[in-house]
Parts: C-alpha cells; sequence; structure tokens
C-alpha cells in the first residue's frame, strides 16, 4: 500500500483508501465509496474482501463503478476484471515446498518466491452492464474473456 500514493501521484490520480478491518466495516465502507463516486476502484487481495465478493460485486454493479478484482473469484460472481498471480501455480509452487520440507529441507533455507505467472480476465457482459466498450488490445491479451 506504501507504493500506491507515490504511483498514483506520478500518473496525477487521486487515491482514496477505504479501510476495511472486519466483516461489519465492509458495509459502511462500500456506501462510503458509492457517495465518493470514484472514477474507478480496485480491490486489495485480502481473504475477509474475498468472503464477501458478492456483496462487493453487487455494490459496485449498484453503484455504477467499474472495479478492478486480485481473485478469479470476484469474476466468477459478476465481477468486470481480474488482473492477479495465477493462484492455480502458487499453490503448484507451495505444494514443492511442502515436498521439500517433508523431505528434510529446512523450511528457512528456502528462497522466497515472487509470483511470476498473472492472470487477465475479462467479464464482457459486466463491462455491457457498465456501458463500458473494452478496447480489442486488452480483450487480445486477456487469458479469459466471459460472454
Amino acid at each position: 500500500m506504501r507504493g500506491l500514493r507515490p504511483a498514483a501521484e506520478t500518473l496525477s490520480l487521486s487515491l482514496e483508501l477505504f479501510d476495511v478491518r472486519d466483516k461489519e466495516e465492509i458495509e459502511s465502507a462500500l456506501l462510503q465509496l458509492e457517495r465518493a463516486r470514484p472514477d474507478a476502484v480496485f480491490v486489495a487481495a485480502d481473504t475477509l474482501l474475498l468472503s464477501k465478493r458478492r456483496a462487493i460485486v453487487e455494490a459496485m454493479a449498484k453503484a455504477n463503478l467499474p472495479a478492478m478484482y486480485p481473485f478469479r473469484a470476484y469474476v466468477e460472481v459478476g465481477g468486470l476484471i481480474v488482473h492477479a498471480a495465477n493462484l492455480g501455480t502458487l499453490f503448484e509452487r507451495a505444494a514443492g515446498y511442502v515436498d521439500r520440507i517433508l523431505k528434510g529441507a529446512n523450511p528457512g533455507d528456502l528462497p522466497v518466491q515472487q509470483a511470476t505467472g498473472f492472470e487477465l480476465i475479462i467479464n464482457l457482459k459486466t463491462a455491457r452492464a457498465l456501458g463500458l466498450e473494452v478496447p480489442s488490445i486488452l480483450l487480445a491479451r486477456a487469458d479469459e474473456v466471459i460472454e
């Protein structure tokens, strides 16, 4: 999150963060977000938010706000776009680490890895509902397009 503000300033974008610490704060944050009327929304990669994905996607639709999400599960319930690490690849790597640890490797000796494989998923049905036209170059780059 520390890198967001400087990046936004470099791009001459205003950035407003809505902090949520528990499920009860999600509804309040969604109402604040609707009142703020941003041009777009980025939902952080957080399992608390993921657990309320349907309510979040529905709130974005109701407010007519385009949003980018961090997990495939969001587009499966109607979210607009996902650009995120491929969780399948990450789980495969994790399984490899578990295997190495069970065979005696010291977890502290294993290198920390960052995601290298990302996926772009676009929900065209949601784009149409929001009145958005997705550029063909973006559709061509997408790993999956949901009609």
